[in-house]
């Protein structure tokens, strides 16, 4: 059973409360972005340009983030990616809309980037915060308040547009101001415990020799596939929806589930990898996603769309979390910071792809073709985790060499 400190347990609460408030702002740039950038451009191949952007932001910023974290903390980090990305590039998304100005909203989606790329650190925050055995409990914990975010996230998107009269889809970006504003205070209040702050002297192995563990290339696999396809599939369903002449209520409650599916799962995703064991978890989270696929083919009525997308978030989530368990098995606490800037790196550029490519695949394949089109990518990451689990010679673990 996983063991706690009250440090360990405020950590992990601050933590899920800014992973909630980052996620109200990622659901609501995924739920609106799309159709935003639809109105702003002439070219639908072009209307999940923004969303791409944001991703791309990501890319960019992740492997500094995490190197810039190694030297000033955490904390100092994470209200810096607040601050300068969340409420800069929501302000910017805002005005970008009320100008009708494609390309300030594009900067503006770049920007909220940046927020997500330290916001995706929260979570190996947690890990390094916590003892070997509450390690995936705090990570499920911290990803669990994506939950509140699956509630409001979309009830911003849908009901914000109220605020602001003479442009309403600027209104739930000016929602998300106050909202990283919030965030940016709160991630002030994480107290690290002294082992985790940056300055270990420990012995480190190069990249190449940490990135040739078979778990490394496994957790790296399930967790980059299983978001690039989550992301593809997620940001194409409001278009979808939209052309298939569903109302912005209808794809708001989709989204709603698809997201509570991402993270509700999260409750107890930890104490199904302490028990089952994490290649057993990946290995299913990689068959929800056919099975999601599978559902998405079969039609496009709502309760169709709503089983696909509550599908695809449960299979992301065993994916995420389990890859993100796994990787924390291969590296000693003084390689975390390069090890997980590279992981993040890998991942971010492959959502960067998926986001970039959904518009222009939905408009060219349609939504079946999409959905089509995911599934050998679900193979590589189903191979690849039984290569691990029931072929691949046992490795020692680097972390418990570490202490």
């Amino acid at each position: 059973m996983a063991v706690s400190t009250p440090r360990e347990r405020m950590n992990v609460a601050i933590l899920a409360a800014s992973q909630a408030l980052f996620l109200m702002t990622a659901v609501t740039v995924m739920t609106l972005s799309g159709m935003v950038g639809q109105q702003l451009t002439p070219s639908p191949a072009l209307a999940t340009l923004p969303i791409a952007l944001m991703q791309v932001g990501t890319l960019v910023a992740t492997f500094p983030a995490s190197m810039l974290m190694k030297r000033i903390g955490r904390r100092t980090g994470f209200m810096l990616g607040a601050g300068g990305g969340g409420v800069t590039g929501a302000a910017l998304a805002a005005y970008g809309i009320a100008e009708s100005s494609f390309l300030l909203f594009n900067l503006g989606n770049l920007l909220l980037g940046v927020y997500q790329a330290f916001a995706m650190y929260y979570r190996f925050a947690a890990a390094d915060c916590a003892s070997a055995s509450f390690r995936s409990r705090a990570i499920s914990l911290v990803l669990a308040g994506g939950v509140i975010a699956a509630i409001l996230g979309p009830i911003n998107a849908n009901h914000g547009q109220l605020l602001w009269g003479a442009h309403p889809e600027a209104g739930p970006y000016l929602i998300l101001v106050g909202l990283t504003l919030i965030a940016t205070l709160l991630v002030g209040g994480l107290r690290v415990p002294p082992a985790s702050e940056p300055g270990a002297a420990e012995p480190q192995r190069d990249l190449g020799q940490i990135a040739r563990q078979g778990a490394f290339r496994v957790a790296l696999i399930a967790a980059a596939i299983g978001y690039a396809v989550m992301i593809l599939v997620m940001t194409a369903t409001p278009l979808a929806m939209q052309q298939a002449g569903y109302s912005m209520g209808d794809a708001a409650l989709v989204m709603q589930w698809h997201v509570l599916g991402m993270f509700a799962p999260s409750f107890f995703t930890g104490t199904l990898i302490a028990r089952f064991g994490v290649l057993n978890i990946l290995l299913t989270g990689g068959l929800l996603l056919a099975l999601s696929a599978t559902v998405a083919i079969s039609g496009q009525a709502v309760p169709q769309y709503w089983l696909a997308l509550l599908l695809l978030g449960v299979g992301w989530n065993f994916l995420f979390i389990g890859g993100s368990t796994l990787l924390t098995q291969t590296h000693t606490p003084a390689e975390r910071g390069k090890v997980q800037g590279l992981n993040d790196l890998v991942i971010f550029s492959l959502v960067a792809f998926g986001s970039l490519m959904a518009g222009a695949l939905l408009h060219h394949l349609g939504w079946i073709g999409l959905n089509l089109s995911v599934l050998p990518f679900v193979l590589i990451t189903l191979l690849a985790t039984s290569w691990l689990r029931f072929g691949a010679p046992a490795e020692p673990r680097p972390v418990e060499r570490a202490g």
